[in-house]
């Protein structure tokens, strides 16, 4: 059995931080090797399956994520799905079938994506590059260089092709050429979790967190600020201490943006005004998922939590998968689904949190959220599997 020591194990590292020549900052990496003094993940728990779930079509991608430990995901749009691997290879897939429509290998270290948007297929290296492919055929529309590595999926909309790099900016790149438009600053603290916010583009808006604890919205077509709001306040007297990172991606539903904080809180925010309508103490590394009846957090110790969208209260914990490296939950027709670092997938009950299905899609582990388009949830392992699967 894997073992992983996750974020909030991992503060006493002291002598494992990679250095960022880009920035000057270090950042805590969110694998470790070795089993000293880790607890072990939860074993799998038996349960009666309740609910069927099929599998539409596997397909492989290439190299996966699992050597360099990124965190790619898949796309979709126009009836397609992307993937991406560590390698360069980008390639697209019918939603329905799982057909192959193109492949293209940019052989460059893709660390980040992809992201959809104005017909294109967005990717970033850890060299520091962006590169658009468009969604049609996989044909390479333009390269940019930004200013540092890029670890989260870029997203295009009203002709910017918005990307946060992990030096702390917020780049705007013209989606005909790839020419900069625009750049949003924010000072890096010292020392940062592994990992960056993908900017969500909603109403105009390019909306994502940063390493200081703040959520900031700025116009997609100039970059200039709309809001700026603290959701975490650093606490503590040493740099570890003070960890307040957002590295995962918000949440829109409705008029309010959702987001959680490592070593902080899980908040909603007013999309207009960015007042914080509540703030609930709470560490997630993982992510949220949202839908039209509640908000799902996976905190720090992999639990899953179910919380009233409105208010914060909690509407349900499943504690039985701690430790086991969970992906941020998704919402899923009448359920809740996690996957974990040994490559299964947990279905739950959306009302109460019980399992009713698992499945084990790929034994190198899931790092990146199921996507859900339509009624079909699509998953990808760090071992280069790409599945699509539906439940009744």
């Amino acid at each position: 059995m894997k073992t992983r020591r996750k974020a909030g194990l991992l503060l006493a590292a002291l002598s494992l931080p990679v250095a960022l020549g880009v920035t000057g900052c270090s950042t805590i990496s969110e694998y470790v090797s070795g089993t000293d003094n880790v607890e072990p993940p939860a074993e799998l728990v038996r349960f009666d399956a309740t609910v069927a779930v099929q599998t539409l079509w596997r397909r492989n991608v290439g190299a996966g994520d699992s050597k360099r430990r990124v965190r790619l995901v898949p796309a979709a749009g126009d009836n397609k799905v992307f993937a991406a691997d560590r390698k360069g290879r980008v390639r697209a897939f019918d939603a329905g079938t799982g057909d192959p429509i193109w492949d293209t290998d940019t052989d460059l270290p893709i660390s980040g994506g992809p992201g959809t948007g104005e017909g294109l297929v967005l990717v970033g290296t850890s060299e520091g590059e962006v590169i658009a492919l468009e969604a049609s055929d996989g044909k390479i529309r333009w390269r940019a260089r930004v200013s540092s590595e890029v670890l989260a999926a870029p997203r295009a909309a009203q002709g910017v092709a918005v990307v946060r790099t992990g030096d702390g900016k917020l780049f705007g790149l013209n989606v005909a050429d790839g020419v900069r438009l625009w750049v949003y600053d924010r000072t890096v603290p010292v020392l940062t979790l592994r990992g960056t916010s993908a900017p969500v583009i909603h109403a105009g808006m390019a909306i994502c967190g940063f390493d200081n604890g703040r959520l900031v919205s700025v116009a997609v077509q100039d970059g200039q600020p709309v809001w700026d709001t603290r959701v975490a306040l650093p606490r503590g007297r040493t740099d570890l201490e003070r960890l307040v990172d957002i590295d995962s991606e918000p949440a829109v539903e409705g008029d309010t943006v959702y987001v959680a904080t490592f070593q902080g809180r899980v908040a909603a925010v007013d999309l207009r005004s960015g007042q914080v309508l509540w703030r609930r103490d709470m560490s997630s590394h993982a992510g949220i998922g949202v839908d039209g009846r509640a908000l799902y957090v996976t905190d720090d110790q992999d639990y899953v939590w179910a919380l009233d969208r409105s208010n914060s209260a909690s509407l349900w914990r499943q504690t039985k998968l701690r430790g086991r490296g969970l992906t941020a939950p998704v919402s899923y027709g009448d359920f809740v689904v996690v996957g974990d670092q040994e490559g299964y997938l947990h279905w739950m009950r959306r009302e109460d949190g019980q399992f009713v299905a698992r499945q084990n899609i790929d034994s190198d582990g899931i790092a990146a959220a199921p996507l859900v388009v339509g009624d079909t949830l699509f998953v990808y392992g760090r071992g280069g599997t790409l599945a699509a699967l539906k439940a009744p």
